[in-house]
């Protein structure tokens, strides 16, 4: 069974595009690996910019900046 955990920033992804990346990263499973689909599970979480932080600074920061 396996199971994807991905990780985004919460910035106005739609839920179609989520729907897009569960249906992918679970086509190429499928493909690659031979996964059932019906066995693999797909977690999208969203984390909020100031809880995520990359070259010394928080998200929000680096976006305030560019």
């Amino acid at each position: 069974m396996p199971f994807v955990n991905v990780k985004i920033t919460k910035d106005g992804t739609s839920r179609e595009q989520k729907a897009q990346i569960v249906a992918e990263i679970t086509d190429t499973l499928v493909r690659v690996l031979g996964k059932k689909p019906e066995h693999t599970h797909i977690v999208i979480e969203e984390i909020e910019l100031e809880n995520w932080g990359f070259g010394g600074i928080l998200t929000d920061e680096y976006r305030a900046k560019n």
